[in-house]
C-alpha cells in the first residue's frame, strides 16, 4: 500500500466515528483528565483501567486533590492495576503541576515530555487531544496496525523499529483533527486490528492491507524475544498473636511493589520447606525479638504471580506468637494498606475464614 496519507486518515476517522465507544475522557479536552486515563491505560485495557478511572476521578476531581492526596492513599487507590511505578510518579507529578505550575498543564509536546512518568506516547496523546497538535501517538495497537497495513517487518522494539514507526505515524496523521486521529487509530488496533484473529474480511483496509494480501497477518508486528522470565520464591510469615495483631512492612527498597506493603518477607533460591525457613538467618532473627509457638505452612502448592519479567512462586507460612513487641499492626486494620494484589487475595482468603 502506498503511503496515501489523505486516504489512510479518512478511512480510519470514519470508522472510529462510527463506532468508538463512550468512554467518560472522550467527552473533554481537560488535560488533567486525559493524562490521568492515558497514564493508567498503559499496559493495561480499557475493560480493566476504566473502574480505576471513575474511582480516581470521583475521589480527586482535580490535581490538586491529587496533589494534596497521601502517596498511601493513591497506592491503595491503585491497588491491583499494577506497574505501581505508575502511581508514583503520577503523584509526584501531580504535585508539580499544582505546586509548581499552579495547576497549569504544559501545552506543547516538548514540555509535557518533561513530566515524570510521561514518555512519548503519553505526551503525544495530550498534545494532540487537548491542544490539537499533530503529534502522533504510537503504542503497541498502533504498532500493529501500521505493521500490517504497510507490510512493515522491522521488529518494533529495535532502535530502527521505534524511529521508523514514529516518522511513519507522524506522516499520516490528519493535522486538522490529530486528537481524533491518534484516538481512532489506538481504537481501531484495541478492537478490530487485535493481535488474534482480526476479522479482515471485514476490515476497512482489507483491499490495501500488505499483511493481508501476503498472508502475514498473524506474523506481524515482528517483535524481537529479549526477555528471560526470572522464577523467585516469595515466602511471607504471617504472623497471629494472642491479642490479633500481626505484621505488616513496606517495601522501600526499588524494584516490584516500592512503597506498597507486605508481610515479613523470606526469598530463598528455591522452594523452601519447613526447615529452609527456620534456619533461615531472617526467620533466626525474627524469632530472637518475637518467639515463635508455631510455625505452619498455609498453602502446599505455591501461588504462581505471574509479572512480565518474573514469575513469584509464593507460599504463606502461618506464626503464631504469643506478642509482637513492636510494630504490631491490628489485624481488623490490614486492609487499609495498600498492598499487591496477590496479598490482597490471600488476606480475602484468609482474614475472612477466620472471622
Amino acid at each position: 500500500m502506498s503511503k496515501n496519507t489523505t486516504f489512510f486518515h479518512k478511512k480510519l476517522i470514519s470508522w472510529y466515528l462510527e463506532n468508538k465507544r463512550d468512554l467518560p475522557w472522550r467527552g473533554t479536552s481537560n488535560p488533567y483528565f486525559i493524562w490521568l486515563s492515558e497514564i493508567m491505560l498503559q499496559q493495561t485495557r480499557v475493560v480493566q483501567g476504566l473502574p480505576y478511572y471513575l474511582k480516581f476521578v470521583n475521589t480527586f476531581p482535580t490535581v490538586f486533590d491529587l496533589a494534596d492526596a497521601s502517596e498511601e492513599k493513591v497506592l491503595k487507590l491503585w491497588q491491583g492495576l499494577g506497574y505501581y511505578s505508575r502511581a508514583r510518579n503520577l503523584h509526584l507529578t501531580a504535585r508539580h503541576i499544582a505546586y509548581d505550575l499552579k495547576g497549569v498543564f504544559p501545552e506543547s509536546f516538548e514540555k509535557l515530555l518533561k513530566l515524570k512518568g510521561v514518555g512519548d506516547y503519553t505526551a503525544s496523546a495530550i498534545a494532540s487531544i487537548c491542544y490539537n497538535q499533530p503529534t502522533a501517538v504510537v503504542d503497541g495497537n498502533v504498532y500493529r496496525v501500521l505493521s500490517r497495513v504497510f507490510g512493515s517487518e522491522t521488529p518494533i522494539n529495535s532502535s530502527k523499529g521505534v524511529k521508523e514507526f514514529k516518522i511513519l505515524a507522524q506522516e499520516l496523521i490528519d493535522a486538522k483533527q490529530p486528537g481524533i486521529y491518534n484516538q481512532a487509530i489506538m481504537e481501531f488496533g484495541a478492537r478490530f486490528c487485535v493481535p488474534q484473529n482480526p476479522e479482515c474480511g471485514t476490515c476497512i483496509f482489507n483491499t490495501k492491507c500488505e499483511a493481508l494480501k501476503n498472508k502475514k497477518v498473524s506474523q506481524l508486528p515482528v517483535k524481537i524475544k529479549t526477555l528471560k522470565i526470572k522464577k523467585r520464591y516469595f515466602n511471607y510469615l504471617v504472623v497471629l498473636s494472642n491479642n490479633n495483631e500481626t505484621i505488616v512492612n513496606q517495601r522501600v527498597e526499588k524494584g516490584i511493589w516500592q512503597k506498597l506493603y507486605e508481610f515479613p518477607l523470606i526469598e530463598t533460591s528455591k522452594e523452601a520447606n519447613s526447615n529452609d525457613i527456620k534456619n533461615h538467618k531472617i526467620f533466626e532473627n525474627f524469632k530472637k525479638e518475637t518467639p515463635v509457638n508455631s510455625l505452619v505452612l498455609y498453602n502446599e502448592e505455591a501461588v504462581v504471580h505471574k509479572l512480565s519479567h518474573q514469575h513469584l512462586y509464593t507460599r504463606f507460612w502461618i506464626a503464631e506468637v504469643s506478642k509482637i513487641k513492636e510494630s504490631g499492626t491490628p489485624i481488623s486494620m490490614i486492609d487499609t494498606f495498600p498492598v499487591p494484589v496477590l496479598l490482597e487475595n490471600f488476606i480475602s482468603e484468609f482474614f475472612q475464614s477466620k472471622n
